[in-house]
């Protein structure tokens, strides 16, 4: 009787054990990211780039080389991870010596870094100067069938192809929305 006593005690603690131990894993919220960060409820420094503490651990929103380009090229429009749909507004300036003729590629890439629109952005005013010019540019795509992120390049007009005169811009963006293809499995 003794011993049935003490075979029903330890079974109990070990239940409470482990339901304990399934509280906790349950409850325990992994950050790895900026995003995890936020979704975490954690609160968001006003800081550019934006940053997110969790459990002592710093994490900074990715804003893609936009600071170490500033003095080259900047967006207006579209920012940092902003959402965007097409058609596309691109606004912004950069110094004359980033175009060629008037010009210069814009790219957009989906998450997997696949092309799926490319154009020019043309100057909005005079470009051969070494000061800043407006510029704008139009790109109209297909919404990525997989995730909602992808990213915009800018990229500085190259006529030479030499690869050390080769210079982007290169900013996160999000896709307002994201097709779903349907497959066999969906029918």
């Amino acid at each position: 009787m003794k011993r049935d006593t003490s075979i029903i005690i330890f079974v109990v603690i070990l239940l409470g054990l482990v339901a304990l131990w399934q509280v906790t894993v349950r409850d325990e919220v992994i950050v790895s990211n900026f995003e995890e960060c936020v979704s975490a409820g954690n609160p968001v420094m006003e800081s550019y780039p934006r940053q997110c503490r969790h459990e002592g651990e710093n994490f900074v929103e990715n804003i893609g080389n936009e600071l170490e380009k500033i003095d080259l090229v900047s967006l207006s429009s579209p920012r940092p991870n902003e959402i965007i749909e097409s058609p596309l507004e691109i606004v912004g300036e950069a110094r004359g010596t980033w175009f060629f003729e008037g010009d210069f590629p814009v790219v957009l890439t989906d998450w997997d870094g696949r092309i799926i629109a490319e154009g020019f952005a043309s100057a909005d005013g005079d470009w051969m100067t070494e000061e800043f010019v407006g510029f704008i540019a139009t790109l109209e795509f297909e919404y990525p069938t997989v995730y909602n992120r992808g990213s915009l390049i800018l990229m500085k007009d190259n006529p030479s192809g030499l690869p050390e005169y080769d210079d982007a811009l290169e900013v996160p963006i999000h896709f307002k929305e994201v097709t779903t293809q349907t497959t066999l499995k969906e029918l």
